[in-house]
């Protein structure tokens, strides 16, 4: 009982970290739409696209636990959108595209198309779920730093009135 209420503790205290950030709302927001699209096509690349998470937070300014927590809501969601990523993978790729291994059996070759298609309409999917996802988390964050900052105004007020 003693390590659960230790681990609750230590997760609620890096929640308020990754609330708290240095950076602003955007740095946390971007990073967590950057594990979000990245897990979108993580699963056909049999885990590859994971490494993809931490050149991009660099680049667009993202931070990275929030991108490992937006990784995480990929996984649950990754399932749901498989459809919709094979889909959109068909409609991009053209149609008489076709991969063909001398080497390999005709099915392994019908499975590398598949993924292919999955890749591609994850990594259009991805993109449009991280634009999605990151307007209304960096909304949020401000919304919740300013109620947090005009809590604390209105406690140093009060604190000088009685003094």
């Amino acid at each position: 009982m003693h390590r659960l209420r230790k681990a609750q503790r230590w997760l609620k205290y890096k929640y308020m970290m990754l609330l708290r950030e240095k950076g602003g709302a955007s740095i946390v927001a971007m990073g967590f739409a950057i594990g979000l699209a990245v897990e979108m096509f993580t699963l056909p690349t049999l885990g590859f696209a994971f490494v993809l998470i931490f050149p991009l937070c660099y680049m667009l300014k993202g931070n990275i636990p929030a991108a490992l927590i937006g990784f995480v809501v990929g996984k649950i969601i990754y399932i749901p959108m498989m459809y919709p990523n094979s889909k959109v993978g068909g409609w991009i790729l053209p149609k008489h595209l076709s991969i063909h291994l001398p080497v390999v059996p005709e099915w392994i070759n019908e499975l590398l198309l598949a993924n292919l298609k999955l890749i591609v309409g994850g990594m259009v999917d991805g993109a449009i779920l991280g634009l999605i996802c990151y307007f209304p988390i960096k909304y949020s964050l401000d919304t919740y730093k300013a109620k947090r900052k005009d809590k604390r105004k209105l406690k140093l007020e009060l604190k000088n009135m009685v003094d």
